[in-house]
């Protein structure tokens, strides 16, 4: 089967079925699974399918908005929320940027905490605020709706004021050779400034987010210190990185 036919079966599954698995495709096709992967990524980065874990999805199935993320890829996201714990320490300051994963460090804080926390990300307010020993300071910019966060040039400047212990950087892409990537470039320009400022950087990410790529491009995977995802540091999906240098957690 030509590879455009193929394209075209995946493409019709997905408008039929909303989401399509690697292993299933490779049957149906009768391909390698690094076929239907090359095929999807492919898909994936022409704009007609979002890769996920396992396969992909169509993209009106993509939650853009922070409300509809809130509900996507949770069991993962709180993993990563549980691992995240044993970095943070008392008396230190932190920043933590946009995105849902960042709302699941908050819920899963340690009790009785006691550090300082710098912060553009608006939904992670009302759990902070039941943390009496926590310092809160929120960024001020431009407030996006669709993804709860303050960005922009005053953000940005505001950021220069602080030096961090600890960044948490919430992301859209991991990718061993191009990086991580953000989809707004707003966004991405904060990033860049939190991990300017700040000590140690550890990146956020499920599964399903290594080896995407977005079009605005924060750093290279050795700028951070480390890789926080909901997958066992013995997962063969991370042996990409275990030569960068990143501690994987």
């Amino acid at each position: 089967m030509l590879k455009e036919e193929r394209f075209s079966y995946i493409l019709n599954a997905l408008k039929k079925k909303g989401k399509v698995a690697f292993g299933t495709l490779s049957k149906e096709l009768k391909v390698s699974e690094d076929t239907i992967r090359r095929d999807i990524e492919s898909l994936h980065n022409n704009g007609l399918l979002i890769r996920v874990r396992g396969g992909a999805i169509s993209p009106s199935k993509n939650p853009l908005n922070f409300q509809d993320r809130t509900a996507y890829f949770s069991e993962e996201k709180n993993i990563i929320g549980l691992k995240a714990q044993q970095l943070i320490k008392n008396g230190q300051t932190i920043f933590m940027d946009g995105g849902t994963t960042i709302c699941s460090i908050a819920q899963n804080l340690p009790a009785n905490p006691s550090f300082r926390l710098i912060t553009n990300n608006l939904a992670v307010v009302p759990v902070i605020s039941k943390f009496k020993g926590i310092e809160l300071i929120i960024l001020g910019g431009t407030y996006d709706r669709k993804t709860e966060i303050n960005t922009g040039f005053q953000a940005c400047v505001e950021i220069d004021n602080y030096v961090a212990d600890l960044y948490f950087m919430g992301t859209c892409a991991l990718h061993r050779d191009f990086g991580i990537t953000a989809a707004f470039q707003s966004d991405g320009e904060l990033k860049q400034k939190m991990l300017k400022n700040a000590v140690k950087t550890f990146a956020l990410g499920n599964g399903a987010k290594l080896n995407l790529t977005e079009h605005y491009k924060v750093c290279e995977l050795t700028e951070v210190h480390g890789l926080i995802t909901d997958l066992s540091v013995a997962d063969a999906a991370l042996d990409q990185f275990r030569d960068l240098g990143l501690l994987l957690i």
